[in-house]
């Protein structure tokens, strides 16, 4: 997540809260969903953002996640995200973000 994501999310939280919301990400690196569920949750890791020091508690979860999948209409998902799916090792990359919301982080 770079800097201006990071003022942009600090900003909307202060203006209205992080209660009630969750993040769904959709990049296909696990290095990349796990910074920035880690940023999410307890601040920003790299200590060089907006959320330095700022634990917002926001979970976060892949697109490509069952809870997420199943609440997508099938015809949206055969169209936008079965490609991606197949492409990628799902379980790999969400496993970092289940770690987190689980306690890591």
């Amino acid at each position: 997540m770079d800097l201006e994501g990071q003022g942009r999310i600090k900003q909307a939280v202060e203006q209205a809260g992080a209660e009630d919301v969750v993040a769904v990400l959709g990049a296909n690196s696990a290095a990349a969903v796990e910074m920035t569920a880690m940023t999410l949750k307890s601040g920003d890791p790299s200590y060089a953002g907006p959320l330095t020091g700022i634990a917002l508690g926001i979970p976060s979860y892949h697109i490509l996640e069952s809870e997420i999948v199943g609440q997508i209409d099938a015809a949206v998902y055969d169209r936008e995200l079965a490609l991606s799916a197949l492409a990628m090792d799902v379980e790999q990359v969400i496993a970092p973000m289940k770690a987190i919301r689980d306690g890591g982080a």
